[in-house]
């Protein structure tokens, strides 16, 4: 036990050297430069310290992506699901890729270190690959949830600030533009997927293919809804200010039902604790006594 302790500490410690290394690599650089070339180097802030490190640690993590082979598909597949999630760069897939090598090899030291691997190597190695496999996958799904319930949270309050841009007269590229910029703050994800639609539509892509592409990146069914009743207000000339109001009240309806929904669901929901934790325990408390009374006289009787 004293063996597979000192090993833990010898192997944190190397980890946390070595990530201490990459995260004051830069200013350790910039200080050498400055003492060399005797000119003063401008101060950063935690924030940017910060980025520099997660900069260098995503360096790092994309090196083991290489070791991992997979094919053009499977890649773009993975870079559609990082998109939903809000990853856009382009290091985004390596370091996924990266992660799901590293993050094995790490559940395997642990396994060692900690000494769960004695009692039963191959099972625990295998489970903890496994696992480390598939964390990334899971965290992911996780990460493209979570955004979708916020845009789709967030998409009402969005097409009320659409609805009013275009009665006060701006065009609907031009309210589209003004809502990214008022709700940068407020939707962030939103916010900035109506700044990819107005960057496609400066770029020459016709208005129904970028309100598409943004309908493929969120992979939201309200956000789908919306963008084919603008395609079709837009084809048949309707008026766009009042699809985008009857859509705001559908989905504002829309969470209401389903609040309700979840609401009636707890009545069933609550059976299952009561008939295994909360009925024993009253059957205890009201029928315990009886019994005791109960085998006490029996007692006395057979005396």
């Amino acid at each position: 036990m004293g063996i597979a302790i000192f090993a833990f500490c010898a192997v944190f410690l190397l980890i946390a050297s070595g990530g201490l290394l990459l995260f004051y690599r830069e200013a350790m650089i910039e200080r050498i430069s400055s003492a060399i070339s005797g000119q003063a180097v401008p101060k950063k802030s935690l924030m940017d310290t910060i980025q520099q490190g997660g900069a260098s640690l995503g360096g790092v993590v994309e090196r083991f992506e290489r070791i991992l082979p997979r094919s053009q598909a499977e890649s773009s597949v993975v870079q559609q699901r990082l998109i939903r999630a809000g990853y856009r760069t382009d290091s985004a897939v390596k370091i996924f890729y990266g992660a799901k090598v590293l993050v094995p090899l790490v559940l395997c030291i642990l396994a060692l270190v900690t000494g769960l691997a004695s009692q039963g190597a191959f099972f625990i190695y295998a489970t903890a690959l496994g696992l480390g496999f598939l964390v990334p996958d899971f965290w992911l799904g996780r990460q493209i949830s979570k955004r979708q319930k916020r845009v789709r949270l967030g998409l009402p309050d969005v097409l009320d600030l659409l609805v009013i841009c275009i009665e006060a007269g701006l065009s609907l590229d031009q309210a589209t533009m003004r809502t990214a910029q008022e709700l940068s703050n407020v939707q962030p994800e939103l916010s900035d997927e109506l700044n990819i639609v107005v960057l496609e539509q400066r770029a020459g892509r016709p208005r129904s293919d970028a309100w598409k592409h943004m309908a493929e990146r969120t992979g939201e069914d309200s956000v789908r809804s919306l963008v084919s009743m603008l395609v079709q207000s837009e084809q048949f000339g309707t008026s766009i200010a009042k699809t985008l109001r009857v859509h705001s009240e559908t989905l504002r309806t829309k969470r209401v039902q389903q609040v309700e929904e979840m609401a009636a669901k707890t009545t069933i929901k609550l059976l299952f604790p009561l008939v295994l934790f909360i009925f024993p325990s009253l059957f205890l408390v009201t029928l315990g006594p009886a019994v005791i009374l109960m085998s006490e006289s029996f007692k006395t009787l057979n005396h």
